[in-house]
């Protein structure tokens, strides 16, 4: 049974280790070539390398200088993702009715540095040294706020935390808005910036890291054999969600469709999933449901995919289970490594791509041949398909499963 309206997606602003920017991040995705490397910063730590933005681009775009000594890394990449987002939607901060504007955006950390920082500033040199900025760097409901006060939105400004669905939970999240009519625009997506020697130590510890350093560009392998774990990333996305009449009275084409959003909690284990993916193919169900659509419609899939063992085999049984006919699967942590809370919304942003653009990107690393379960992999080079729905899987510790659905065109 279908549920809310169709929301239009009508901006898009993305920021990763493949590039900075919606278009050098296709590129990038759709050539194919990890983004993992060697990173100086984790020097002496059982894992030595990641994927960080590309050297010289720290976003600084849409934020006010007099505001730029006081953010975080990741409240920077939210605003400037943000900022490119509204321009790409062709929207004026100046001539929207702000109460009327939100912001929802997913971080599933914070700026963990700060913390750090700030808490060996406690302990080596008392109470007195550490940084009244420290909190309003650190909390990860701040990205959504430091969007809002750049950007000058007076309607709701929501932090969504779900770890790895964060992102995508924020969609959920703004569709509701929408839907509601609380507002009229609102700005979703997410941000991590969290790319840290405590939180490195952290995921190794718990076995959830690739320790590959003797192959490090193909450390990040999703599906494929052989995978160990993941490979830290940061980076935002934000897509500028409407409703569709709205869009289409200021003569706005949507670059894609979000029709129908699943959600559902594993309550199985603190980190792993469910082994039968219960969980997340309830969160499929739930979206095709709630956007009119049967599994048989379903043209590709945006894998969550991370590249560990646990994980990948049991998201590729549940994908080989609801979606039997073969549509085209795809993984972008093969490129991009996995960028946490922001992970969701930028994969979202793929997706929308993938949809507008009528080309799949490839799973880096993997030989489709010797692939995890009998999927339809998308290897080697991007593959021209024309892609009018698509979902997007998004799946975080705690057990939190969200799943997306994207379409062309407004379902029947």
């Amino acid at each position: 049974m279908k549920g809310l309206p169709a929301i239009a997606v009508t901006g898009l602003g993305v920021i990763t280790p493949a590039g900075d920017g919606t278009d050098a991040t296709w590129e990038g995705v759709c050539g194919g070539k990890p983004t993992a490397a060697a990173d100086p910063s984790l020097d002496g730590l059982p894992v030595e390398f990641s994927c960080r933005l590309p050297a010289g681009s720290e976003p600084v775009r849409g934020i006010p200088r007099r505001a730029a000594w006081r953010m975080s890394p990741v409240g920077k990449a939210a605003v400037a993702a943000g900022h490119d987002a509204v321009q790409d939607a062709g929207l004026d901060p100046a001539s929207w009715e702000s109460a009327r504007v939100g912001v929802v955006i997913g971080c599933g950390v914070g700026d963990l540095a700060s913390w750090r920082a700030q808490t060996l500033r406690l302990t080596d040199k008392g109470a007195a040294s550490v940084s009244p900025l420290t909190m309003p760097m650190a909390l990860p409901n701040m990205p959504a706020g430091e969007v809002a006060l750049a950007l000058g939105i007076h309607g709701p400004s929501l932090g969504t935390a779900t770890a790895c669905a964060s992102g995508a939970s924020a969609l959920m999240t703004a569709r509701w808005l929408l839907a509601s009519g609380q507002c009229d625009i609102v700005l979703a997506g997410g941000a991590e910036m969290a790319v840290d020697p405590l939180s490195v130590a952290a995921f190794h510890r718990m076995g959830a890291l690739s320790i590959r350093g003797d192959d490090i560009s193909g450390a990040s392998r999703p599906f494929a054999p052989g995978r160990d774990g993941f490979v830290i990333s940061e980076g935002a996305a934000v897509l500028v969600l409407e409703r569709t009449e709205d869009a289409a009275a200021r003569g706005k084409d949507p670059r894609a469709l979000l029709v129908g959003c699943g959600a559902s909690t594993d309550a199985h284990h603190p980190t792993t999933p469910h082994p039968e993916g219960a969980g997340t193919e309830a969160a499929l169900r739930q979206a095709l449901a709630d956007a009119g659509l049967v599994p048989s419609d379903i043209d590709h899939v945006n894998a969550h995919a991370t590249s560990t063992p646990s994980g990948d085999a049991s998201e590729a049984a549940m994908i080989g289970r609801v979606l039997p006919h073969g549509p085209s699967v795809t993984a972008p942590k093969g490129v991009l490594g996995h960028a946490l809370g922001a992970a969701g919304a930028i994969e979202a942003a793929l997706t929308v791509l993938t949809v507008e653009r009528g080309l799949v990107p490839p799973t880096a690393n993997l030989d489709g041949t010797v692939a995890e379960g009998d999927l339809n992999h998308v290897t080697g080079s991007a593959r021209p398909q024309r892609v009018r729905a698509a979902v997007s899987n998004s799946f975080g510790f705690g057990g939190h499963n969200v799943v997306l659905a994207f379409t062309s065109d407004a379902p029947a």
